[in-house]
């Protein structure tokens, strides 16, 4: 028999893998966390106040009251008799749109609703299966270089190794037989996503501190990029940031200043998230080789051979 390795693969690399990428689902969680961590940690917004240069606090505006009653990190929101102390800034997700005019990589008719396993998948990455690939080139080198004659009284017949000179002799060959193991995963579907941040101030100082990273922002174009999770959203920021203020009312009201800037996220998902049946990963092998029995035993036939050489189905 020949021993027990990879030789007769003619692969070199056993552990050779074409294209591997590691990759995170995303949903549209993962598009906002991606969105606030852009604001939170690549921004870093702060201002002057009666307390020195310090950071401004970024809220959802999504969460209950009672929640942000209880916020007690830092910076603070809530001063000691429950005002909201400012500035502050405030992100909202406006609407999530799914746009025909921006497919985004991959588009097309999906077919995930007719089979929920295979269909409307892409590869995500390819290996070479190296101990399949072994078995067969193996099994090959033993139908071509094994000799099976004669019989005893059982009618097996007897096994003998062609080998010139008594020494044992499997000549490596190419395979052609090589069995690839192959991950695929649900293709990802592209959404428009907008969001508003709301910057609330009391002097107009703050305001021009805090919108003067917005305007300088990619420079002379609006558009630059989000991450998260390995993910990577294109985003862009419009021109337009709506700033407005009451201090022309000479009221009683609040003093405070506020724009609003509206960005668009060109996001995606993959997969259903917790709704979904279909896996999140699927793992196939492909066929080499395919075999048709013969079947002539059932008309009841006699077979051509008495040993083990002919393939019959019972």
């Amino acid at each position: 028999m020949p021993p027990d390795d990879n030789d007769y693969t003619k692969i070199t690399d056993t552990n050779a893998i074409i294209s591997v990428k590691e990759i995170q689902p995303s949903s549209l969680e993962t598009v906002d966390f991606a969105f606030y961590d852009f604001m939170n940690d690549t921004m870093n917004l702060r201002a002057h106040t009666n307390k020195g240069w310090k950071e401004v606090p970024i809220v959802w505006s999504t969460p209950e009251r009672a929640f942000l009653s209880k916020h007690k990190g830092e910076p603070p929101l809530f001063d000691t008799d429950n005002t909201v102390i400012y500035p502050i800034i405030t992100i909202e997700r406006m609407s999530v749109t799914k746009d025909t005019n921006r497919k985004g990589a991959y588009w097309g008719a999906s077919s995930n609703l007719v089979d929920p396993v295979r269909g409307g998948r892409i590869t995500l990455a390819r290996k070479i299966k190296a101990d399949k690939t072994n078995n067969f080139a193996i099994a090959d080198n033993i139908k071509e270089w094994l000799d099976i004659s004669g019989s005893d009284a059982g009618g097996v017949g007897n096994i003998t190794t062609r080998t010139p000179g008594r020494q044992a002799y499997y000549p490596i060959k190419d395979n052609k037989k090589v069995v690839y193991e192959t991950i695929t995963m649900p293709i990802p579907v592209y959404l428009s996503m907008k969001y508003t941040v709301t910057i609330t101030t009391e002097y107009a100082q703050q305001m021009n501190e805090l919108l003067s990273p917005f305007a300088t922002l990619g420079g002379h174009i609006n558009s630059f990029s989000i991450k998260r999770d390995g993910h990577r959203f294109e985003t862009f920021l419009q021109g337009d940031f709506g700033t407005t203020s009451n201090v022309s009312d000479m009221g009683n009201d609040e003093r405070k200043f506020e724009a609003k800037l509206n960005f668009e996220v060109l996001g995606y998902v993959i997969g259903e998230a917790p709704n979904g049946e279909r896996p999140k990963l699927v793992k196939r092998q492909n066929a080499v080789e395919v075999k048709i029995p013969r079947e002539r035993v059932i008309l009841g036939d006699i077979p051509d051979y008495i040993d083990n050489r002919g393939f019959y189905r019972d």
